[in-house]
């Protein structure tokens, strides 16, 4: 473990500070072409611009984000509280000669820093995320890797629900990006991870950020917190689906080292031990669809039997070859043919001789019950695309799970006793065949959170058309049923259901 020297993190925290090293900085300084280019994985445009400049900004953005060697004058002004000797301490630069590589005078990155923005609940915030130089700098990635802010990463941020908790725990932290997220929301934060270079850039992250609530252990899944218990568990775990014994590189930030979906399924397994009665756990996973075994109904049974509430949201599903194609380009392995056609070619010989047909991916928040009897099992497929940090999609995790608890609660009676309203960002679409009086089809669209939408009989549309808050749901449905001639009792019977459903979406919503 690295020790580093927090009056040295302090002097580097204020150079950043008076560089402007931040998202806007960056931007204003290459422009957005170039910010575009960088994000498709080409620097040339961002490198053409950066070489026309001086500032410190351009320094540090040269070196940390191009990967890029920079000059010692150069990176003394850009770090004059900090200096040279300072940054070398810190494990941020060598100088050229210790590799024999390079020209005097010069130093070689030797980590990724980049300022990171983002908005939640309680604000906009922005931090410096250090984290192993990418493929860009250094092409195929060591199988140590420790990655930075992606989008998987900021995915789960955003799900991250909002509100006081007590303790957290962040399993596989990586960077230590969701431990920071945590740390927003929970008096205390455990952050795990199997590697200790994963643990050495967490706490460079924390400690540069100013965040002094976060404790780190080293070990494997559980094992660090064996005998706790949390009120939030987060995870974005190395869920890829990589062939075991083919020869195939192993990353530790994304290969579990268990067969198939194994990791994922061993985490569900034991999560209800280390949650607090009413806790949540958040998680990313891989799920495998094999012959006569849907991966989205095995996710859900294995919460089951787990003892869980679950709640699953399955992004999308890819077949073998567009599975195996993704993650081993994410590796740096794209750069040789014949290495990547190798690689494909093990990854489909696993999946074939497993019977994998699809891989699903997906977000799983899993609650254990309060009373210890299970009452959510929801497992469903959204299309829509999803935003990240700052989209919502927390606190419409966190609205979810209490309007469930809410409707739940409420028998027909009282249920039909409430007055609800529609929520502020659901809208209507009728279409109509020509000349038609009245419409073919009605859907009810929600414009934020999962954007789902809702294909509604005449009678569900105007009662949830008419609720405003002014009357209880009992007497729009009976004036309702007068309207279209039905019987009163069979209508409420067929849309209360409907409407539960409605109320747990977050389309419409208690009074």
């Amino acid at each position: 473990m690295t020790q580093r020297d927090p009056h040295a993190i302090a002097a580097l925290r204020a150079d950043l500070t008076a560089a402007g090293y931040t998202v806007d900085g960056l931007t204003a300084l290459w422009g957005p072409e170039a910010g575009s280019a960088l994000e498709r994985g080409n620097r040339v445009p961002a490198r053409r611009r950066l070489a026309q400049l001086e500032s410190a900004t351009a320094t540090l953005a040269t070196a940390w984000i191009l990967g890029l060697p920079v000059s010692e004058a150069h990176l003394s002004r850009a770090l004059p509280t900090l200096g040279v000797d300072g940054a070398i301490g810190l494990e941020l630069f060598e100088r050229a000669e210790v590799e024999g590589r390079g020209e005097a005078g010069h130093l070689y990155p030797l980590v990724d820093l980049r300022p990171y923005a983002f908005l939640d609940a309680r604000g906009a915030g922005e931090w410096w995320i250090a984290s192993d130089l990418g493929e860009l700098a250094v092409g195929v990635l060591r199988t140590d890797h420790v990655l930075g802010v992606g989008g998987a990463s900021m995915t789960l941020s955003g799900l991250i629900m909002p509100g006081h908790i007590g303790r957290a725990l962040d399993l596989g932290t990586g960077c230590g990006i969701q431990a920071l997220h945590l740390a927003r929301e929970a008096e205390h934060v455990v952050a795990t991870d199997i590697s200790e270079r994963a643990l050495d850039f967490a706490r460079l992250n924390a400690a540069l950020n100013g965040v002094d609530s976060i404790e780190f252990r080293l070990g494997s899944l559980f094992e660090p917190v064996a005998g706790e218990t949390f009120d939030r568990i987060v995870s974005n775990p190395p869920f890829v689906i990589t062939p075991r014994g083919a020869d195939v590189p192993e990353y530790e930030y994304r290969d579990g080292g268990a067969v198939g979906d194994g990791l994922l399924i061993a985490l569900i397994a034991d999560l209800g031990d280390h949650l607090e009665p009413g806790g949540v756990a958040q998680l990313l996973g891989n799920w495998e669809y094999r012959h006569g075994s849907p991966g989205l109904d095995a996710v859900g049974a294995r919460a089951q039997a787990a003892g869980l509430d679950a709640w699953v949201i399955e992004r999308e599903v890819a077949d073998p070859a567009r599975y195996a194609e993704t993650w081993i380009r994410d590796g740096g392995t794209r750069t040789d043919a014949a290495d990547f056609e190798r690689l494909v070619g093990a990854w489909l010989d696993d999946f074939e001789h497993r019977g994998v047909e699809s891989i699903g991916f997906g977000y799983l928040q899993l609650r254990r019950p309060l009373s210890g009897v299970r009452s959510l099992h929801r497992l469903e497929r959204v299309d829509a695309a999803l935003g990240t940090a700052g989209s919502g999609l927390g606190a419409q995790v966190a609205a979810t799970l209490a309007a469930h608890d809410a409707q739940r609660a409420l028998d027909d009676r009282a249920l039909a006793a409430a007055r609800l309203t529609v929520a502020p960002d659901v809208t209507e679409e009728r279409s109509h065949w020509p000349g038609q009086e009245h419409p073919t089809v009605i859907t009810l669209r929600q414009g934020g959170g999962l954007r789902r939408e809702v294909r509604a009989g005449t009678g569900l549309a105007a009662v949830v058309g008419a609720c405003d808050g002014e009357l209880q749901l009992g007497a729009i449905i009976s004036a309702v049923a007068g309207l279209v001639e039905v019987d009163e009792t069979d209508l409420s019977a067929e849309l209360l259901p409907e409407i539960r459903e409605l109320l747990v979406t977050g389309m419409l919503r208690f009074e």
